[in-house]
């Protein structure tokens, strides 16, 4: 392949894995508009996100034994085919279940154009330059979730909420006709003509249970709901079996045997902890610049930006220092303490903190997944065969994933319960005896006497704001806790990279390879 046709490739698989990832979060913001004009309610239409969360990590995992199966180029260029028509169709929607059903068939579309994306773009470098790969893959990593919510408010604001969906149209056709002249066929396959059912069965009800637990437990109280305990007892049962399955047969549908590989084992872990970290904060921040502070969708974008561009240059000064031989333990430690900075920061925000505070922040956070998107990337498949590289990549994503679901799903049962505990102690406070509460209820008082309102309501309506302002501190408080959490996470995860230190060693190209 000429040089201009691999840029060109790799161009198209970065833009169709951004592409991919953008929609993983672009709908969050326009929740409300589609709930209004499909007439459901929120509870509801949430599921526009919980269906497309499980399609991707059912299919994440399964994308290089659908590569070997039906051909990487076919699987590749049909998965596009099938996440542009599902956009088309999640425009076209005319009820909140019909947007639900072809979203979650966007979703399986989209789980090729993430793993297979990554694996094409490893596979255009020469392996001392792994480093450089996965800088310009972790450029569509980071920047698709980051600028999702940004551009769906965008969206949404000035045009209406399908068009989230429609810009994907264009976008895809052209990738798709790209990749047909384009892509080439894997050099290496295994055409087996055994399928392991068993284990895409076992694949798709454990993981697809699990992620609806994950996705709707704290909504519908856990345990507290039937369908909820059921759903958990059968993932572990499914995924238990699964995994003992694709362990003792020789046509696994997932090849769990490369995580033999230390380096992607360990790689895995730290990318699920990254994971974490990086879609509760996207989760989190904009809720508080939002809900609390009292920023547009626009001024929540800009909050981010300047982070987004920095970490584009970081990318790929750490793909740099990879290869002229900088430790990757190094780097990924650097990035630990960022994440861990960020957290910390978070957790000591106010009612009164400026844009301009946050956007500092962010850079930090900006800059730690930026640290440890490339060496983590490159530590994952540094040390496998190149038959094997499709599998550990699907896995280290399935792991990004996952780590996002758990997150997410972690932080809003711990903040909801953060926030009664804090409820109660603040109210605690709202007594006769206290006072400056009992100075704000009289100045609130006078207040709407003084709009004509009688005494008894008055009080009703100055006690009404002292609860939203309660609500509101309340609120904040538990983001708070929640941000302080996830620091202390990153915190607990950083001995295992004690392991990593004993189990690689530098060569003179930067690469890192297993010592085993």
């Amino acid at each position: 392949m000429s040089p201009l046709k691999r840029q060109l490739l790799i161009l198209t698989v970065i833009l169709a894995a951004i592409m991919e990832l953008i929609d993983t979060s672009i709908v969050n913001v326009a929740l409300n508009y589609m709930s209004g004009n499909l007439g459901s309610t929120l509870e509801d239409t949430s599921w526009v996100i919980t269906s497309y969360a499980i399609a991707n990590v059912i299919i994440i995992p399964m994308t290089s034994f659908l590569s070997n199966r039906l051909g990487r180029r076919k699987y590749y260029i049909g998965s596009i085919i099938v996440f542009v028509f599902c956009s088309l169709m999640c425009g076209q929607a005319t009820s909140i279940w019909m947007l639900v059903f072809f979203r979650f068939w966007q979703g399986m579309g989209g789980g090729a154009l993430l793993s297979v994306s990554a694996s094409v773009v490893y596979e255009m470098f020469p392996k001392e330059k792994l480093g450089t790969a996965s800088a310009l893959f972790g450029i569509g990593v980071f920047i698709g979730p980051t600028i999702g919510p940004t551009l769906g408010g965008y969206i949404t604001e000035n045009y209406s909420w399908p068009w989230i969906f429609y810009i994907n149209v264009p976008i895809g056709i052209a990738a798709a006709i790209s990749c047909y002249f384009l892509l080439p066929e894997l050099a290496i396959r295994n055409k087996t003509s055994k399928v392991d059912w068993w284990g895409i069965i076992f694949l798709i009800v454990g993981i697809g249970s699990l992620q609806t637990v994950l996705e709707r437990g704290q909504t519908d109280d856990w345990f507290a709901a039937t369908y909820i305990l059921v759903l958990t007892i059968t993932s572990v049962i499914s995924l238990t079996a699964f995994m003992l399955r694709e362990l003792s047969i020789d046509y696994p549908v997932v090849d769990l045997k490369v995580l033999k590989s230390k380096s992607l084992s360990i790689a895995a872990i730290l990318t699920f902890i990254t994971g974490m970290g990086m879609f509760t904060s996207i989760f989190l921040t904009p809720v508080i610049a939002q809900r609390l502070l009292g920023f547009s969708p626009s001024e929540t974008g800009v909050l981010l930006l300047p982070g987004a561009v920095l970490a584009v240059f970081a990318l790929i000064v750490s793909g740099k220092l990879l290869q002229s031989g900088v430790s990757p333990v190094l780097i990924i430690f650097v990035g630990f303490l960022c994440f861990i900075y960020f957290n910390w920061s978070m957790s000591q925000i106010s009612l009164d903190t400026s844009a301009r505070y946050i956007t500092l922040k962010l850079i930090f956070r900006a800059l730690g997944m930026a640290l440890l998107t490339v060496p983590l990337s490159t530590l994952a498949v540094s040390s496998l065969k190149p038959q094997e590289m499709p599998q550990g990549t699907a896995l280290n994503n399935m792991m990004r994933q996952l780590g996002g679901s758990f997150g997410i799903s972690i932080i809003n049962t711990y903040s909801a319960r953060r926030t009664a505990s804090h409820r109660v102690d603040l109210i605690s406070h709202v007594t006769n005896d206290n006072a400056p509460t009992a100075e704000r209820i009289v100045s609130y008082t006078h207040y709407f006497q003084q709009k004509g309102i009688g005494l008894f309501d008055a009080k009703l309506k100055a006690m009404k704001i002292i609860d939203l302002a309660i609500v509101k501190q309340s609120t904040l408080m538990s983001y708070i806790d929640s941000y302080f959490l996830i620091g202390l996470l990153f915190a607990l995860a950083l001995p295992l990279l004690l392991f990593v230190m004993k189990r690689t060693k530098k060569l003179p190209a930067g690469v890192v390879v297993s010592d085993h």
